[in-house]
């Protein structure tokens, strides 16, 4: 098949749609056994804010043209402001997924026809327009059946417990829901110039995994968890297909984007191909792949030296380093997200408008957001609080990504490198595993230099601006550790006490919260901030645990002091938030809480936590943590799935629709969301630009991952009754303590919204 060659995208050349063929040396493996799954194409109707007959609000000045993207349809200009202005879709993906349905340049004069972006032209008309020139979102890709498809992979044999065995072959079914392929009959081969229509799709020439919902197409970062569970499902030719998709868009793109669209041909994603590779080589041995790949791989790394790149003089060691940063070039809307960032920039009530300057700025931040996959994150803000709970407007405008060196970019960074030595050395070629080595070696010490902060024992991104370390404590901070970067200060305490500092809000969030580990412990609106739980980090936090020696981990859980809480374990000033600050948790019917103290921790048990496995004799700290969490993702994967018509025959019957109609989930059979909420393992996550997905790959992947590993440890989970929680919308808020039921949140997925109300403290 043809590859739809989108960009010279490394040089940002306007010469950007022309046909490019397959690599002779991408397939090196049999290729994937399938069939074509036939399906109908849904497609969103139109249903526009305002009535068909109002004519489109003024707009602002059209940005300027994106050199990166230049299409008259799908790319920043008349056409695709003017129909983001009409609002016809709830999400502004929904659009530019559209293939046209004839030629570009007699839908760019359709469009003219019936006036452009004039102020007469009338919501009906742009209605009118797309109906007819734009064909069904997501047509040029098909969904497939495998033939060799293994219904009963070895990892179930680690499975003990019945229920999590059965519904963790389930989720491994749901690989088939997932794959695609390119639909050759749908496809636009010849792009925009001469063409039959124009699409935004980067045709692929091998199978691939979606994340799922409005993820129609690969994506780069995503696909790391997909592999992992990929690996554990024993479908490995599909691994090597994905790798191969991978090695295409390097070899003939230059960098591997964000996602498989030419709206994303200015930026990338967390670069973990290499971690993909090697995972696919160690689990099948297959080094034949390596030929084509360790070119490819220095490609990728040379990308990422070239242009995101920046040199730093440590104001702690005086050393210069070279480390690595998020820096998107685009002073334009993103195109699946026009009108977010259209509106967010030309925001009707602020008192003065940006300038020019600063909307291309705020779009520049807002791409760049977006490359890091956390969009959006208080940790990017100059402002982290500024836009209370819930305004995330202003937070966006408060974007200041393109000013920090990420720590857990760099690690990635860092363990890219050490990989790839290995990987030469498995070719016995020592002077390039050395050159990478080194390159480890280095990165190494810039992060320990200038991300470790030794006295709070966690790591902080460090802000280019102030010239020193931010305080917002993330999630990031255990990527080090999962990359294999641990202080020499937490490894020469033969107690564990330093370990386990670094490590002691997990802890915390076990014995306080329903959930698993949340993004920060900010509440701001953003998705990428408390109370989401997103499946990504709690696989990262598994392997940082995995990665520390014996020697500092095989003491005992400690206990709080006397009259505290869990957060008294935490060392002083790491998360830079007061106990009695920390987002609140929601409260099972009939159980009391305080904000500080032994009563905050509502999740206590003996040796464990709810949801959290059973305790066995002789358990260190590390391998505590390490079962709780793994019990926990499992309870919120499986307990919100059963919450939206999931059901595991014989173990786990499906919830009466008297029920399921609280999650309006009565025609449904379960969802595997992409986030997850730190309160309520009923729910999914919320906030953010679009509605929380369901499929979901990454999700899934991580539920495989820990079946593989934490199978003998995995308990089936106590799932909180719906009734009750829908019942108990009140709560008597007497003195310090209040019994809480759910919280309020209205999470829309597809057709199913997930509705509960209650307090929280």
């Amino acid at each position: 098949m043809l590859v739809a060659a989108l960009t010279a995208a490394l040089a940002l050349s306007a010469d950007v749609v022309r046909a490019l063929p397959q690599a002779a040396s991408s397939s090196a493996t049999a290729p994937v056994t399938t069939s074509v799954l036939s399906e109908t194409v849904s497609t969103v109707v139109p249903s526009p804010t305002a009535s068909l007959t109002s004519t489109l609000p003024s707009q602002v000045p059209l940005p300027p043209k994106q050199d990166w993207c230049p299409s008259e349809i799908f790319c920043a200009g008349e056409l695709l402001q003017t129909v983001n202005v009409a609002q016809l879709y709830a999400d502004p993906k929904t659009f530019v997924d559209k293939p046209t349905a004839q030629k570009s340049q007699q839908v760019v004069s359709n469009f003219q026809n019936i006036g452009g972006n004039s102020s007469n032209v009338t919501v009906g008309a742009i209605v009118d327009f797309v109906n007819n020139n734009f064909k069904g979102e997501g047509l040029e890709l098909e969904p497939i059946v495998f033939a060799n498809f293994n219904p009963t992979p070895s990892f179930l044999n680690n499975v003990s417990d019945p229920l999590v065995k059965q519904w963790s072959q389930i989720v491994h079914g749901y690989w088939a829901q997932l794959i695609r392929s390119t639909n050759d009959s749908a496809l636009c081969p010849e792009g925009t110039e001469n063409g039959s229509c124009e699409s935004t799709l980067i045709p692929l020439n091998h199978t691939f995994v979606v994340p799922g919902g409005r993820f129609r197409e690969q994506y780069y970062w995503d696909s790391y968890w997909i592999v992992q569970g990929l690996l554990v499902s024993e479908l490995h030719d599909i691994v090597n297909a994905t790798l191969q998709n991978f090695m295409d868009e390097l070899e003939h793109i230059g960098f591997i984007p964000n996602g498989g669209r030419i709206y994303y041909l200015n930026r990338s994603q967390p670069p973990l191909f290499i971690h993909m590779l090697t995972s696919y080589v160690q689990a099948t041995n297959d080094t034949s792949i390596l030929r084509r790949a360790l070119p490819l791989a220095e490609k990728e790394l040379a990308w990422w030296s070239a242009n995101r790149s920046v040199q730093v003089k440590s104001p702690y060691t005086n050393a210069t380093h070279t480390v690595y940063r998020y820096h998107v070039t685009n002073t334009a809307p993103r195109p699946e997200s026009y009108y977010t960032d259209y509106i967010t920039a030309n925001d009707p009530t602020l008192q003065t408008p940006l300038t020019k300057q600063e909307r291309g700025d705020l779009y520049a931040e807002l791409a760049t957001g977006a490359e890091s996959g956390w969009d959006y994150s208080s940790r990017w803000l100059k402002e982290p609080t500024i836009g209370g709970s819930n305004n995330t407007a202003p937070a966006l405008r408060s974007l200041n990504i393109r000013s920090l060196v990420p720590v857990d970019l760099n690690s990635i960074l860092y363990k890219a490198h050490l990989n790839l030595a290995a990987l030469y050395n498995n070719q016995s070629r020592s002077a390039a595993a050395s050159n990478h080595t080194q390159a480890a070696i280095a990165l190494r010490e810039a992060i320990i230099d200038l991300h470790w902060d030794s006295n709070k024992r966690a790591f902080y991104d460090f802000n280019l601006t102030s010239n020193a370390r931010n305080d917002i404590f993330t999630v990031a901070t255990f990527y080090p550790f999962w990359n294999g970067i641990i202080p020499d200060e937490v490894l020469s305490d033969g107690t564990g006490a330093t370990a386990f500092g670094a490590f002691a809000t997990l802890n915390m969030v076990l014995n306080r919260y329903n959930g698993t580990y949340p993004v920060t412990f900010l509440e701001t609106g953003l998705q990428w901030d408390a109370p989401n739980a997103w499946p990504p980090h709690q696989h990262i936090i598994m392997e940082a645990l995995r990665n520390l020696p014996s020697n500092i981990t095989s003491t005992p859980l400690p206990s709080p002091p006397s009259g505290n809480s869990t957060y008294a374990l935490i060392p002083a000033g790491q998360i830079g938030i007061a106990e009695e600050k920390l987002p609140g948790q929601v409260l099972a019917e009939g159980k009391n809480a305080t904000k500080t103290g032994p009563a905050a921790d509502i999740n206590t048990l003996n040796g464990t936590v709810v949801n959290g496995g059973n305790a066995t004799s002789g358990e260190s700290w590390a391998a505590v943590l390490q079962r709780e969490l793994a019990n926990r993702y499992i309870a919120s994967a499986l307990c919100s799935w059963h919450a939206t018509g999931g059901e595991v025959p014989n173990l786990l019957p499906r919830l009466p629709d008297s029920q399921l109609q609280i999650t309006q989930s009565q025609n449904n059979t379960g969802n595997m969301f992409e986030k997850f909420s730190i309160n309520d393992i009923d729910s999914a996550g919320r906030g953010g630009e679009y509605t929380v997905q369901a499929g979901f790959g990454w999700t899934n992947g991580v539920v495989l991952y820990l079946a593989h590993l934490y199978g003998d440890k995995l308990v089936a989970p106590s799932c909180p009754n719906l009734v009750a929680i829908s019942s108990s919308n009140t709560a008597n808020t007497s003195g310090a303590l209040a019994q809480i039921t759910l919280p309020s949140v209205a999470v829309s997925v597809g057709a199913i919204v997930l509705g509960v109300v209650g307090l929280v403290l």
